[in-house]
């Protein structure tokens, strides 16, 4: 195990070294290179589904799956890596713990180191593991009392992808290669149409053969009240208004003279 040493421990982690050595640096480069050889690989899988060979894609399409998780993995730990490097004077106090500033990154870089390929990261983590004694290690290793970040933990789980995932990537790979594909998951067009024709047939309810004929004679009867005249309103008025006024009354003294004029010409 590497005794701690924190100008070694700082080298080990600068993402600027120009021997390109260094873990920063190293985990870049490995994620490049796991990007271009998943792009080839989605390339091989849309040539095997052209050519009818789904299972043989299925399987290939797992591993693109763990790739790219393991790629995820990659960036988390480069993340950690800066993140030390930008709080090495937490990281050089002489305590058996670390600070709580850097505490997810040392678990993690412990943690997660030994499921990469990187030599420069599995150094750094046995730096760490000196520095903070075996029975801190023993605990991070162990992950007691969830001292590992979950992100980290989730990408090192080792599960097969769901087939649901499974033909989301098969999916995606065809649409964007421009082959044409479609789970067998998948419902089929044509029955669908048809299901959504007698969903619309039921929903019509039944129509009863004598509602049309009523329907039918309240239109005539309609049509025969709208065509009879009806009387003006001016006319109705003007009879109203003959029948009903009463006379005018005639004044005494017009009566009486009247009389009185009949009576001198007898």
């Amino acid at each position: 195990m590497s005794m701690w040493n924190s100008a070694k421990a700082k080298v080990r982690s600068l993402p600027n070294d120009p021997a390109h050595s260094l873990s920063v640096q190293r985990l870049r480069t490995l994620q490049q290179k796991k990007e271009a050889q998943a792009k080839a690989a989605r390339r091989d899988i849309a040539n095997l589904i052209e050519r009818g060979k789904i299972e043989t894609a299925r399987i290939k399409v797992e591993t693109i799956i763990n790739e790219d998780i393991y790629i995820e993995l990659l960036e988390l730990l480069e993340l950690y890596c800066e993140l030390l490097l930008a709080r090495f004077g937490l990281l050089d106090q002489n305590t058996r713990e670390p600070d709580p500033g850097i505490v997810e990154g040392v678990c993690s870089i412990i943690h997660a180191a030994p499921r990469t390929e990187l030599k420069e990261l599995h150094i750094l983590r046995d730096i760490l593991m000196h520095k903070y004694g075996r029975e801190f290690a023993v605990g991070v290793m162990e992950n007691r009392n969830g001292c590992v970040s979950n992100r980290v933990m989730s990408k090192i789980i080792n599960v097969t992808p769901a087939p649901a995932l499974v033909d989301a990537y098969i999916r995606e790979i065809t649409k964007a290669y421009g082959v044409p594909w479609s789970s067998p998951d998948d419902p089929n067009p044509a029955s669908l149409v048809q299901d959504m024709k007698d969903e619309q047939k039921e929903d019509v309810p039944p129509t009863d053969p004598t509602e049309k004929t009523d329907e039918a004679n309240k239109s005539k009867d309609q049509g025969s009240s709208s065509t009879t005249p009806e009387p003006s309103s001016k006319a109705t008025d003007s009879k109203k208004s003959s029948v009903s006024s009463p006379p005018p009354i005639e004044d005494e003294f017009e009566v009486l003279s009247r009389r009185f004029a009949q009576l001198k010409k007898r």
